[in-house]
């Protein structure tokens, strides 16, 4: 029936168990080895991607706080440039009032200078009118 050779036997087993140890060192070990560290290296590249992604929030963060800072300045800038011009401004102002006041006051000053002589020259002329006057009734 069957014929077992136990040489046969034994020496497949000796040739498989030959494979098996050349397929293992030459082949499973080197791919085992090439797996883990491939799967090392992309343990790696997620924790500095990670470490990356804080980094960037870390620093979006900071550039919004500078952003923000000097927003704030702009505007203190920009707030006290106005009330810088508001006030030369109103210096302005006063400067003209204070002018104009001057000049109003000169006018007036003029103007009564000019009344006196009006009036001194109507006195003196009042003579002449009483006689234009007492002719033309004297007419009537």
């Amino acid at each position: 029936m069957l014929d077992i050779s136990v040489g046969l036997l034994l020496l497949t087993a000796v040739v498989f168990l030959g494979l098996i140890f050349l397929l293992n060192s030459w082949l499973y070990q080197p791919l085992l080895k090439f797996m883990q560290e491939r799967e090392e290296s992309i343990r790696r590249d997620l924790e500095n991607a990670n470490a990356n992604e804080e980094g960037s929030q870390k620093l979006f963060e900071e550039a919004r706080n500078i952003v923000s800072e000097a927003k704030s300045e702009a505007s203190a800038m920009k707030k006290e440039a106005i009330e810088k011009v508001k006030a030369e401004v109103n210096e302005l102002i006063a400067a003209k009032k204070s002018e104009l006041e001057k000049r109003y006051e000169e006018f007036l000053q003029e103007m009564k200078k000019e009344e006196e002589g009006i009036k001194s020259t109507l006195i003196s002329q009042m003579p002449l009118f009483k006689e234009a006057l007492k002719a033309k009734f004297n007419k009537l």
